[in-house]
């Protein structure tokens, strides 16, 4: 659906052409004939023209994707249609998209009977929920006494989600052993095994289908793991604002979030069950599962979440109610208060394993002591890591080969055929 609009740029004119007219009835001369024929004909054949475009000029705006993640190339296509006579000598596209790097605005030309079609490129800078759309289109006639607008209200939906990188250098200590969580060195590759099969559920990853089994009994069926040891794994993600500081994609929330996308992308490729929680605007609570549905969902969380004011102790506090035996926890903070340390002490009581991914506040602008807080966490005997600004830098470069091609072949398979968005 499109809206025209066509305006007179020049309101003078109509004024002039009355009063050339009475100049000739009351005193005839050879000029004001010439003037006030040239003067109307210019006038009724630009009005021609301006409708002409008016009716006639189509945009259609196409794209392949309808979420990415930050850092993808975004790539849209725009089909320019003018079924008329008149050329448009100028037309300005206006892209109302607030999608941050990218922008779908130019100004071209078109002819008469004519098509044109062009790419649009950019790169997805931020995660969030984004609007591609709304477009509006100017032109004129050659003399720009009219101005034609089309209006294409139409929008749709971008979803960017936080990148996910390799964290090669963390390693997580698993729940349920009296004594784990002590800061020394262990294999991120824990054994996992497969321990049988069941039958396959909507979500389930295709690469844990069992193809012997499942051609056997005629329909799929997928392995079950056992890890050393059994637990399931839950994410806390600390979104209080108080506790963050920076601002843009160097903030220490953006930081959080990559480093919570990547930790629960790891492990349920590790064949974890993964839960997410996060004390942003609104309260995040994934209970862990074991699937492809589980990662976008969290995904999708975490690309739609902000700060809130609820502080980390009051969401670990809830969560140790609800936690059971054996599970492995991540927190990711930049809260240097400590305040939050209680109820991570007893959640070890029950065997609830903590690694604790503690940014450096101060180094992010914000305040806090790291060291006080370093020295309480090894005299606790709580696995931690600091997380510097600097820390994510480079990750991308260091992905295995092997993960770099499940990333093109993931790529790939989000694309779809050419959509129209308006």
């Amino acid at each position: 659906m499109k809206i025209t609009e066509l305006k007179l740029r020049h309101k003078i004119i109509p004024y002039i052409l009355p009063i050339l007219f009475l100049n000739q009835l009351l005193s005839p001369r050879k000029g004001w004939m010439i003037l006030l024929v040239g003067l109307s004909t210019v006038f009724v054949l630009s009005y021609y023209w301006a409708t002409t475009l008016k009716n006639n000029i189509t945009l259609v705006r196409e794209m392949r994707f309808g979420w990415s993640q930050v850092g993808d190339r975004l790539q849209e296509r725009f089909n320019l249609d003018n079924s008329g006579w008149a050329p448009a000598v100028w037309v300005c596209i206006e892209d109302h998209s607030d999608l941050t790097g990218y922008s779908g605005s130019r100004v071209t030309r078109v002819g008469g009977n004519a098509h044109r079609q062009w790419f649009e490129r950019g790169v997805c800078e931020r995660r969030g929920l984004f609007t591609i759309g709304p477009t509006t289109i100017t032109t004129s006639d050659p003399l720009g006494i009219f101005a034609v607008t089309i209006e294409y209200p139409a929008t749709t939906n971008m979803m960017v989600m936080p990148p996910i990188v390799n964290l090669p250098e963390i390693q997580i200590a698993p729940g349920g052993r009296v004594g784990e969580g002590v800061n020394t060195k262990r294999s991120w590759d824990h054994t996992v095994t497969a321990s049988g099969v069941r039958e396959y559920l909507p979500g389930d990853s295709l690469r844990y289908v069992h193809w012997p089994t499942s051609a056997h009994r005629g329909e799929l069926f997928v392995r079950t793991f056992d890890s050393t040891p059994t637990s399931d794994q839950w994410v806390f993600l600390d979104m209080n604002a108080e506790a963050h500081a920076g601002e843009g994609e160097n903030a220490s929330e953006e930081h959080a979030i990559i480093l919570a996308a990547s930790l629960m992308n790891r492990s349920l490729e590790h064949g974890l069950a993964v839960g997410f929680g996060a004390n942003g605007r609104e309260l995040s609570w994934f209970p862990p599962r074991f699937n492809e549905t589980q990662k976008w969902t969290i995904l999708r969380a975490l690309a739609l979440l902000e700060k809130g004011d609820r502080p980390l102790d009051r969401l670990l506090e809830v969560a140790r109610q609800s936690l059971r035996f054996r599970s492995s926890i991540i927190v990711i903070t930049a809260d240097l208060s400590g305040s939050w340390i209680q109820p991570l002490l007893l959640m070890r009581k029950k065997g609830i394993i903590p690694t604790v991914l503690l940014l450096n506040a101060p180094a992010f602008g914000g305040e806090g002591d790291l060291a006080h807080m370093q020295d309480k966490l090894v005299a606790l005997g709580v696995n931690y890591y600091t997380i510097n600004p600097d820390f994510l830098d480079g990750m991308e470069l260091e992905l295995s080969p092997a993960t770099q091609q499940r990333r093109e072949e993931f790529k790939e398979a989000r694309k779809v055929h050419w959509r129209p968005l308006i």
